[in-house]
This record gives structure tokens, C-alpha cells and sequence, in this order.
């Protein structure tokens, strides 16, 4: 008990450091599509529970990217031997559409499932923002700046922490997107053709 209240504030530092190199290496890879914790802001206690969201194909105008850290309800379940936070990488995009989006969720044993533009109207969404822990998809950017501070960010519409690594470009579009999310906000998030469900699978 002692030794582990002990060697969580290392634990703690160690992430915070962190936070300055995960978004390098991700750079060229698929990147985050959709809440930006000190950005939009998360302005709640994540429930330490991460959700898949996939689509065929998203395109944004405004794109932002960089690191955080979320923070669970004290003396949530799910902290594991995290003391309760998740490093992430968060992605801003001011305007977005996406085709054919899924969203899952497990629940041990069975998935909570939603899905959304499948039809001819996609799911549009402004001033969204995902925080997120692991993303492929093959993406295209267009006037793409690497290497801001994140404090310095002006395409998206909000800022990140002074000190941390970030990018941003005009536009953005990722093919095949998969991303596995701790926390996603909008100002409006409209989703034609919504569908809820149980299922066996997720996405």
C-alpha cells in the first residue's frame, strides 16, 4: 500500500514527460480524427473505459494536434496502476465529415453500438476534438506545419499547453480511420441515420 502511493508521483512525471514526444511519432502515421483536455476542454472525469470509433472517410477543414493527459473520477475502478490518468494524443478538427461512422464500446461480452452515416447524408460535425491513444488511416494534409508549440496554434480554432510538441494543417482526410478514444466533444454533432444497439461485435 505505502509502496505503491509512493511511486506514483513518478509514475506521474514520467507521463507529463511523455507528453512532449508521443505526438512525433506520430507525425506521418494515421492521425486522430475527432476532445482536447485544456483545449475545447474536458470538462469531465473521463471513465477510464476507451471506445473504438471507425469510418470509411473523414475530411476536416482546421486541424490541430497535440499532446495531454485525461484524468479519471477519484478513485475510479479503471485507474489500474495509471494513479487515474491516460496520456493522449488530441486531435482538433473545426469542421468535419465523415462516411459510414462506427462507434463501440465493450461492456464485457457485449458491445454498445452505434452507427451513423451510412446512407447519402453524412455525419457532420464543428469545433470537434478527440483525445485519443492509438489511430491508423491513411491521411492527406494540405499546408501541413510540424513541430509548433502548442501554445501557437491558430487553424483549429483553440490552443494546447505552452511547451508541447504539435502540428496543424488547412485540411485533412483519412481513409480506413480507426482510432481507439478516451473522450470526444463538438459544438454540433449531427448524425443522419443513427442507429443504437447491442451487439456480439464491435466495430
Amino acid at each position: 500500500m505505502e509502496s505503491g502511493t509512493t511511486s506514483r508521483p513518478g509514475r506521474v512525471r514520467a507521463r507529463r514527460t511523455a507528453v512532449l514526444a508521443v505526438p512525433a511519432t506520430l507525425t506521418l502515421a494515421g492521425l486522430a480524427v475527432l476532445t482536447a483536455q485544456g483545449a475545447l476542454g474536458v470538462q469531465f472525469a473521463i471513465s477510464g473505459m476507451p471506445f473504438t470509433v471507425t469510418a470509411t472517410e473523414l475530411n476536416g477543414t482546421g486541424f490541430e494536434q497535440f499532446g495531454g493527459l485525461d484524468n479519471m473520477a477519484p478513485g475510479s475502478p479503471n485507474e489500474g496502476d495509471t494513479g487515474g490518468q491516460v496520456l493522449v494524443v488530441t486531435s482538433v478538427i473545426k469542421d468535419a465529415t465523415l462516411t459510414k461512422l462506427c462507434q463501440s464500446v465493450d461492456l464485457g461480452g457485449i458491445n454498445l453500438l452505434i452507427t451513423a452515416g451510412s446512407g447519402a447524408e453524412k455525419v457532420t460535425a464543428s469545433d470537434l476534438a478527440t483525445d485519443s491513444t492509438e489511430l491508423s488511416g491513411d491521411a492527406a494534409f494540405s499546408n501541413i506545419e510540424i513541430g509548433n508549440d502548442a501554445s501557437t496554434l491558430t487553424k483549429g480554432g483553440v490552443q494546447g499547453p505552452k511547451g508541447v510538441f504539435s502540428q496543424q494543417a488547412d485540411t485533412v482526410r483519412i481513409a480506413d480511420l480507426r482510432q481507439t478514444n478516451y473522450a470526444t466533444t463538438a459544438g454540433v454533432f449531427k448524425l443522419p441515420g443513427l442507429k443504437l444497439r447491442f451487439s456480439e461485435s464491435g466495430c
